[in-house]
């Protein structure tokens, strides 16, 4: 049985890390309002940007031919090389967040073994280092700052080598954060696009008819990379607001069960205690009373 001393150490042990998984529930949440809000902002531009290519293919679908989508007539199959954008968190404590976007990644590489993987977070790195799967790219800033700067520096990579027909399809991995209790890996094919993703929308600010120059084409091509953007920039932010919303269920665990222990370790200090006193109290009346026999025996020899 422990000693007393042995559960007041375990308690501020305890105590110590309830303060560190409180301090990161708080930091967590504080992240993830400043990650929405920079996403808000931004999220109008984009969502122009689809407005514009739902107009072109309204009034010019049938004839456009564009590489970044399936023809009219349906979708051909594709073999040959594809890559996959794999987000991951830097650092672990989140739950099974990192977990399920990798299990997502292995599963796609199993059904189509040709996938080059281009991997941001520290997690992901060092996970296919240690199963030995050749990563393609390692965009080694970390994934904690989702910026739209590094979202236009991972789309410009991606474009150049899907432009020059180094892989067939883009596929992304991210964490889709659905609620504040309903988060989950998905797996999304970014590129080519199917036409009908932008041709479903009767909106009113598709029903103005624009002539383009110098084609239709050209410009198409020409606002892609800023969709394409948008989307890795949006992957980024949800997968990193999936992460601190996992960190924080996580932590609110731990701290919950921090006091749980708590009350228990103080309860059982307390009975220690309470023993200890006891013992105290009974040795006490037991050297009394042998005091008080001693003295009446002395005073009846006398």
């Amino acid at each position: 049985m422990a000693s007393a001393k042995e559960i007041r150490d375990h308690i501020r042990s305890v105590r110590d890390t309830r303060k560190i998984t409180n301090a990161m529930y708080m930091i967590s949440s504080a992240k993830l309002r400043k990650v929405k809000s920079e996403l808000d902002k931004t999220r109008p531009y984009f969502d122009a940007l689809r407005t514009e290519i739902k107009r072109i293919f309204r009034y010019n679908g049938e004839g456009i031919v564009s590489h970044y989508f399936y023809p009219p007539d349906g979708e051909p199959k594709l073999d040959g090389t594809y890559a996959c954008l794999v987000i991951t968190a830097d650092k672990g404590m989140a739950g099974a967040y990192n977990h399920n976007a990798i299990k997502a990644a292995v599963e796609m590489l199993d059904e189509h073994p040709d996938t080059k993987l281009y991997v941001v977070g520290e997690y992901g790195r060092q996970y296919f280092a240690s199963k030995n799967i050749p990563v393609e790219q390692s965009f080694l800033y970390p994934a904690k700052d989702p910026t739209l700067r590094r979202a236009r520096e991972i789309t410009n990579l991606l474009l150049d080598k899907f432009d020059s027909r180094e892989f067939q399809k883009l596929y992304i991995v991210y964490t889709d954060m659905r609620s504040s209790l309903d988060a989950e890996p998905v797996l999304f094919r970014l590129l080519p696009f199917h036409r009908s993703q932008f041709t479903d929308s009767d909106d009113a600010e598709t029903a103005v008819k624009f002539e383009f120059s110098p084609s239709v084409e050209k410009v198409l091509n020409s606002i892609i990379p800023g969709y394409v953007c948008g989307f890795v920039y949006s992957a980024l932010v949800d997968s990193f607001c999936s992460e601190q919303n996992a960190r924080m269920t996580a932590m609110d665990s731990a701290s919950r069960n921090a006091d749980k222990m708590l009350k228990e370790l103080t309860t059982h200090y307390n009975r220690l205690r309470q023993a200890a006193i006891t013992q105290e109290i009974t040795e006490i009346a037991a050297g009394e009373k042998a005091q008080r026999s001693r003295r009446q025996k002395e005073n009846s020899d006398r």
